[in-house]
């Protein structure tokens, strides 16, 4: 291997110094701050899926609507989280794809237990744009949003 590629290969940027395409090389999406982002993402994986998992084995008849939706929420971490720590850019675009439906998913979700409360007589991770998280579930697609759009950029 000469110095040339090694570098290339070290620093993870994208170009062919390494002698292979520029599709394949692999950016960091999770180095620098995206680590910070890659660590809440992992924590919000565990949390809402340990927790959905606990309430659709042993409460499903009581909110079977917000369990479920907590299920996909830690889905939808679990695949950001990959996606962050596999980097390139395909990973990156599915990524943004995820975090826009992440947000989506959070809005509308915030919105429908505010509008009706009846509807989820118990809590998801997305509820209240979710207050019960600090309102981290609202802020983190967004940080992962132009996090991903500034990682485009370097």
């Amino acid at each position: 291997m000469t110095e040339d590629s090694a570098a290339g290969e070290a620093t993870g940027k994208a170009g062919n110094a390494a002698g292979k395409p520029e599709s394949t090389v692999r950016t960091g999406l999770g180095q620098g701050p995206g680590r910070l982002l890659v660590m809440l993402y992992g924590v919000f994986t565990v949390a809402a899926a340990s927790r959905s998992i606990y309430q659709l084995i042993a409460q499903y008849q009581e909110a079977p609507l917000a369990y479920i939706l907590s299920a996909v929420s830690a889905a939808v971490y679990a695949f950001i989280t990959v996606s962050l720590v596999r980097g390139g850019e395909g990973a990156r675009k599915a990524a943004i794809v995820c975090c826009a439906l992440e947000l989506l998913g959070v809005l509308t979700v915030g919105t429908w237990t505010l509008a009706d409360p009846s509807a989820f007589p118990d809590q998801t991770v997305w509820s209240d744009y979710g207050m019960g998280y600090l309102f981290i579930p609202i802020f983190l697609p967004v940080t992962g949003l132009l996090w991903l759009r500034k990682a485009r950029r370097g």
